[in-house]
């Protein structure tokens, strides 16, 4: 059975972003583990060492209790979206939250990491350097990033950013694999500004890619990252799915200026994918 783990912190961002887990888990046939993560105070004042056992397990025992207060929510979504036959399992996890989500995508050969992201408004403020962001890079799992505003719809459109280089038909082929599962058409796109695209690499790609519902784009604009949102909006993509190894792709997707911020808002789901 596949995996998926879903990182916590009980914030309406994480349950929100747990509707999208549940829909996951249903269409793929995988389990989902929840995963909260705290961390104890840290204390060097004078004294602290009397009452360190004792500051440690109210720590603990507020985090137990609140972290079984919270469960039973997650449970209620899946029973209102009729979803509560996905097994759930869960974990309460002390210490630093990258590395704990990391030890457990490994060691129990997770499929998916599926987390929430902050609101649009500081979407490009927060989201490089988040946690969210972090765990893209640290960790080789496939990292499906929900914003707070996505409100869950079925994924029809996908929309795979790449430069048609033979390195990216691995990750287009996990993205294949989702567009069976949700029947999604998959469009995949090039937007650059000076480099001239050699359109054998798309006849290529068309050649060897198998999936009847794709299409193959190639725009020519030196405002790279506004060509890639305006497609987005023109096109009524539900996902956007990408290579990790684009370097800077994040600082200029979401550095863009104030009136496209304006024009534009982020409500996609992130697919973020390893070489």
């Amino acid at each position: 059975m596949k995996k998926i783990l879903f990182p916590t912190d009980f914030s309406e961002v994480a349950n929100n972003a747990f509707v999208y887990a549940l829909k996951l888990a249903d269409a793929i046939g995988a389990e989902i583990i929840t995963l909260h993560v705290y961390e104890l105070p840290q204390l060097d004042y004078m004294n602290v060492p009397v009452y360190l056992l004792d500051i440690y397990e109210v720590t603990e025992l507020s985090n137990f209790e609140n972290y079984k207060h919270h469960i039973p929510v997650l449970r209620s979504l899946a029973e209102e979206f009729n979803l509560e036959h996905i097994k759930i399992s869960n974990v309460l996890e002390n210490g630093n939250l990258i590395d704990n989500i990391h030890k457990i995508a490994t060691d129990d050969h997770i499929d998916y990491i599926v987390m929430g992201t902050k609101g649009v408004e500081s979407f490009a403020a927060t989201f490089l350097g988040s946690v969210t962001e972090k765990v893209m890079h640290h960790s080789k799992t496939t990292v499906l990033a929900i914003p707070k505003e996505c409100s869950f719809e079925p994924i029809k459109s996908i929309l795979f950013i790449t430069k048609y280089k033979s390195s990216d038909q691995l990750q287009l082929q996990k993205v294949i694999e989702l567009a069976y599962i949700f029947h999604s058409h998959i469009d995949c796109l090039y937007v650059a500004a000076f480099d001239k695209l050699d359109e054998r690499l798309i006849t290529d790609w068309q050649q060897a890619v198998n999936y009847e519902d794709i299409a193959f784009h190639n725009i020519p604009s030196e405002d790279v990252e506004g060509g890639i949102l305006n497609f987005i909006d023109s096109n009524n993509i539900d996902m956007l799915a990408m290579a990790l190894h684009q370097k800077g792709f994040f600082e200029g997707l979401f550095h863009i200026s104030l009136s496209k911020k304006l024009a534009f808002h982020v409500t996609i789901p992130i697919l973020a994918m390893h070489e």
